[in-house]
């Protein structure tokens, strides 16, 4: 039985009609279906959820009473009595399962409250996302009810006062639809294990009795996954062993710096189709091929605001100032970066998720990630985004003919002004001298800021050449191994501290 044959339930059939409606009138009927099924909160009775329902402008008015948050504001108010066991606080229930979240810049774990109103939801992104490859050209739809293998985190969660804790991708994949149960791999049974080298062990060594079609993760891991299932077998390609293997869906980072080493590994094209799947939500898909972005889900279980990533609106260090002003998806404009506000049906209210995101395509709105709130340069005012970077690496590895895999950067003190240290991976023979003053020149080209700060206070830019391995094996010395887990690319504070440290140690 083909994938697409599959009926679906009367709920997921009609989200899956094309909505008429604006952006706008989408976005507010989501808002007040959120406010409606959380009025009764702690939440909604401070912050007067009712009120805003009846007003004529509950979009404005929604934003004139309540207040923005970032995670430890909301945690230290609202989300830590959920985990104490408390009902009905910012959303209706009780809180089963939290998304364990670090990001890629902090140290301590992040509870990111998960219910099962917000899994619905990201399922039925997930089957649309799966419905708009009807629009695609020349894709083999046949494979679409053949394999899906899927590498995220261990379904097998922590388990604390009445709740669960794990990676969003295990937490998922312990509750995967009846439906979806034939197709996925490597089904419950691995998927439970904690060891990432085990499970991998696992899959390798199932991988012969799989008909994969779909490869589903980051791709970092999923590279890694891919060669050691070569090596095995003693393979040319992984199409040797997955001859139907023609779609790889991705996120989290851009996958621009690994597609000349992941295409290595094949024999035929793969369909490339990006995903953005938060803790928080899955917030935007790739609905139609070669789209320049990812289109946002404003018609699910998610309610968005956009504030302008400007010197107005945060500070030096990304934290977001008081009283940031915030646009809804109507007053957005093409080619501006925004971050990212969240309201979700999980008891998300106004939250800071920390990525920041821009419109390619207001009309269609689909969106690109070009970096974090906190993970971007800016020592002397030279605003050096992580898209910068992600551009610039991938124009300086193509002229060289080198893939670069994995990268990252770390403002430093270089006298009395200041420098950018470049960490760059590379299994290839890389001339290190030529790469550096290529990233420099492509930057200059891309940031008119970072080439006048070049010409001051930004006096030397310094690069490393590692193996791979090395930072594979930071992320597994801060327990961050496989599923979702990526290498930050700015490293500031205690990250930078400990990667420095890891380095002399080596």
């Amino acid at each position: 039985m083909a994938l697409i044959e599959i009926t679906l339930p009367k709920a997921i059939a009609r989200a899956l009609r094309l909505p008429a409606s604006s952006p706008r009138r989408q976005q507010l009927k989501v808002l007040k279906k959120l406010l409606k099924k959380a009025r009764f909160t702690e939440f909604g009775q401070r912050y007067r959820f009712d009120e805003i329902l009846l007003s004529k402008h509950p979009g404005k008015r929604f934003q004139q009473l309540v207040p923005t948050h970032d995670y430890s504001s909301i945690y230290k108010e609202w989300w830590h009595k959920t985990l104490e066991g408390k009902r009905d606080v910012c959303w209706p229930g009780k809180i089963k399962y939290y998304a364990l979240s670090s990001g890629t810049s902090e140290s301590a774990s992040k509870y990111i409250p998960v219910t099962e109103d917000l899994l619905a939801g990201n399922r039925t992104v997930m089957i649309k996302q799966l419905f708009s490859l009807r629009h695609y050209d020349d894709i083999p739809f046949g494979n679409l009810g053949k394999g899906w293998l899927m590498l995220g985190g261990s379904t097998q969660l922590q388990q604390g006062q009445g709740y669960y804790a794990g990676d969003l991708s295990g937490i998922t994949a312990k509750k995967v639809p009846f439906w979806f149960t034939p197709f996925y791999k490597p089904g419950k049974k691995i998927a439970k294990m904690s060891d990432w080298n085990d499970k991998l062990e696992e899959i390798v060594e199932k991988a012969p009795d799989w008909d994969i079609s779909f490869v589903v993760g980051v791709p970092a891991w999923i590279q890694m996954c891919m060669e050691k299932i070569i090596e095995r077998y003693k393979l040319n390609t992984i199409h040797d062993i997955w001859p139907n293997l023609s779609f790889f869906v991705h996120g989290g980072v851009s996958f621009e710096p690994y597609k000349k080493g992941f295409e290595k590994l094949l024999a035929k094209p793969l369909t490339y189709i990006e995903t953005y799947l938060a803790s928080e939500g899955f917030i935007a898909y790739q609905d139609r091929q070669f789209a320049r972005g990812m289109k946002l889900s404003i018609n699910d279980h998610i309610f968005f605001e956009f504030v302008p990533f400007d010197d107005e609106n945060f500070d030096s260090e990304g934290n977001m100032v008081p009283n940031a002003t915030a646009y809804m998806i109507h007053e957005v404009e093409e080619g501006r970066d925004y971050a990212i506000l969240l309201s979700t049906s999980a008891g998300a209210w106004r939250y800071l998720i920390g990525d920041t995101i821009r419109f390619v395509d207001v009309e269609r709105c689909e969106v690109v990630i070009t970096g974090r709130t906190k993970h971007f340069l800016s020592l002397v005012g030279e605003h050096l985004s992580v898209d910068n970077m992600n551009r610039a690496l991938q124009l300086a590895s193509e002229e060289l003919n080198v893939s670069i895999p994995e990268y990252t950067v770390a403002g430093i003190p270089h006298g009395t002004f200041f420098a950018h240290h470049w960490y760059v991976a590379s299994d290839d023979h890389v001339d290190t001298e030529l790469l550096r003053q290529k990233i420099d020149q492509h930057l200059k080209e891309l940031n008119d800021d970072y080439a006048v700060e070049r010409k001051s206070a930004l006096k030397e830019v310094l690069l490393d050449v590692l193996p791979e391995d090395k930072f594979m094996a930071f992320l597994a010395s801060k327990g961050k191994v496989g599923g979702q887990h990526k290498f930050p690319r700015v490293l500031k504070g205690r990250m930078l501290q400990d990667w420095m440290a890891f380095l002399e140690g080596v």
